[in-house]
């Protein structure tokens, strides 16, 4: 299991926990690591905002805060099915797997009208989803891009040609219906756009990213845009 899957996971745990503390040593058995490794990636979620807790003696351990979960979100039917119907036509995409686990909590709290609702709807609504890379690969791209370090790929170009890179990778970008890996080539020492479903392998190192920057990229397409969470 990639790192950032198993923060994910790790922060599920807790929050399953509820008021029970759960020792290090549990944890660690569960994800197969070490203690060090587990109070690594505790620490990790508390720099994130995450609001970890922990009680030290016999019965304490780690847990998150009491109502740090979502509260009861109100989405109309036709919102949750816009939702669903967005993750389920792009299992390609980075952490496509973190928002399908996303869209299923906000499912999880809403009312149960609303969610019956939703489901009735949701089955009128039909998609083809790409082939998705492989989840190796996948985890190892989404690991690196969040953790800033170089990924060692094994990259297959258009002329049938075969190559193992290190890249520094900078930004994701969905272009004409392929998914890119944009990153500083360390092999031809230059910024590369990467299709996704051509790197054939890929392995996270332990060095970090030397501080490329978006704007080295250059200008984004006319038609391009960051994601986020406003309106348009």
């Amino acid at each position: 299991m990639k790192r950032v899957e198993r923060l994910h996971a790790l922060s599920e745990l807790l929050r399953r926990s509820g008021t029970r503390g759960v020792p290090a040593e549990r944890l660690a058995y569960e994800f197969s690591v070490s203690v060090r490794t587990i109070k690594r990636d505790l620490t990790a979620l508390e720099n994130s905002g995450a609001p970890v807790w922990s009680r030290p003696g016999p019965g304490g351990g780690y847990g998150l805060v009491a109502g740090a979960s979502l509260p009861p979100v109100s989405l109309s039917p036709a919102q949750a099915v816009a939702l669903l119907a967005a993750v389920s036509a792009a299992p390609d995409a980075p952490y496509a797997d973190l928002a399908a686990t996303g869209m299923q909590k906000i499912l999880d709290v809403l009312d149960p009208r609303t969610r019956a609702r939703a489901e009735e709807l949701a089955g009128r609504v039909w998609v083809t989803a790409p082939a998705s890379p492989s989840r190796t690969v996948r985890s190892a791209l989404e690991e690196a891009m969040a953790e800033q370090r170089v990924v060692r790929i094994r990259y297959l170009s258009g002329d049938g040609t075969v190559t193992t890179r290190d890249v520094e990778p900078v930004l994701f970008a969905s272009r004409n219906g392929h998914w890119y890996l944009i990153g500083w080539c360390r092999l031809r020492n230059a910024m590369r756009w990467f299709t996704v479903s051509r790197i054939e392998r890929a392995t996270v190192t332990a060095t970090a990213c030397g501080g490329h920057t978006i704007q080295e990229v250059g200008e984004p397409p006319a038609d391009a845009r960051p994601v986020h969470g406003g309106g348009s």
